[in-house]
């Protein structure tokens, strides 16, 4: 399935399995992990009769039982313009070809629902004029993402044909990624593999979850770096790239990254700590407002030059603040 183009209309065909629970065609398409497609553009396609069932126009009530064939005839998006803004920037490589840029916690990568203005592609924009046109218009010249409240080291590309080389090489794993993140609870092995399939949670649509159903293979490498009392400090590669895949692996085997609101890091897991390592966790989270994770390192063969490109950030000042009081008072 390739990416929704704003240039022209988009068709998708889908295959059922011969044999699925029977549901809502618009649930089923909610929950389809490889559609991607708002709950509410959906909604709009039913209404517009662009979604057909066996060459029938299917109402959003219909029911899938197996085998059917779905249709989405998708219009082109209406083009957002992507304005520069002058916000200032860590570059920590640049030339002719690429970027590697230190992303500031609280920056969302590029624009979307809620957040078309203020992202790391606005300030690009601004520093440094064209970026790539091959993609989503949305994201030019983004290779890899980072979640809004992960700081660290982001690749861009400053021509097309670097946007498509860096791709392929992230695919292809040849692209050493690696985090710093804080854990909640001791690991049970000092390294390890996480090699679990991640998937749209079917309790919270905007989450993702460890499960078999319409997911991607994800897999992903720690090993300790430090402990303390309550928690570990690991340093984390990963081999594939799905979203959210550290903070949603991590807290699968019972040990969310520190801070994380979304998948039990912040006070889910703290509930169950004795009194006094409650205390401390309070100063604790009082520090860190977000999740402690961290990208501090990339690595990848130039492109264009074949040169090694070997990069690496501290984490910022939240970040080290935290480890520091945890090196006071958390051993």
């Amino acid at each position: 399935m390739r990416d929704l183009d704003d240039q022209e209309k988009s068709v998708i065909t889908i295959k059922l399995p011969s044999m699925i629970a029977p549901q809502r065609i618009d649930r089923y398409l909610a929950s389809h992990s490889d559609l991607d497609l708002t709950r509410s553009r959906i909604q709009k396609l039913f209404e517009n009769g662009l979604i057909t069932v066996d060459g029938k126009v299917a109402s959003k009530k219909y029911k899938v039982s197996g085998g059917e064939i779905i249709r989405l005839d998708i219009p082109p998006l209406p083009r957002m313009d992507l304005e520069g803004e002058p916000i200032s920037l860590d570059f920590v490589y640049e030339d002719d070809h690429l970027v590697v840029v230190n992303k500031p916690p609280g920056m969302v990568t590029h624009p979307a629902a809620g957040n078309y203005s203020g992202t790391l592609v606005n300030a690009l924009i601004y520093h440094l004029g064209r970026l790539p046109s091959t993609g989503p218009h949305d994201r030019p010249g983004i290779v890899h993402r980072l979640d809004k409240n992960t700081s660290g080291l982001l690749v861009v590309a400053r021509t097309d044909e670097t946007l498509r080389a860096l791709q392929k090489a992230v695919h292809d794993r040849s692209v050493t990624r690696t985090y710093l993140a804080l854990v909640c609870g001791h690991m049970k092995n000092e390294k390890g593999t996480i090699d679990l399939p991640i998937g749209r949670s079917l309790r919270d649509r905007t989450r993702m979850s460890v499960t078999s159903r319409k997911s991607r293979n994800a897999v992903t490498e720690y090993r300790l770096l430090d402990r303390y009392r309550s928690y570990d400090l690991l340093e984390v590669n990963l081999q594939t790239g799905r979203t959210h895949q550290i903070r949603v692996h991590l807290s699968h085997l019972g040990h969310p990254v520190f801070g994380d609101p979304d998948y039990g890091g912040r006070q889910k897991w703290h509930r169950g700590i004795f009194a006094p390592e409650r205390i401390l966790a309070g100063k604790l989270l009082e520090k860190m407002k977000r999740q402690a994770l961290h990208a501090t390192r990339l690595k990848f063969d130039h492109p264009v030059t074949g040169a090694v490109i070997d990069v690496s950030v501290d984490p910022p000042e939240d970040f080290r603040e935290l480890l520091n009081l945890l090196d006071k008072e958390g051993r």
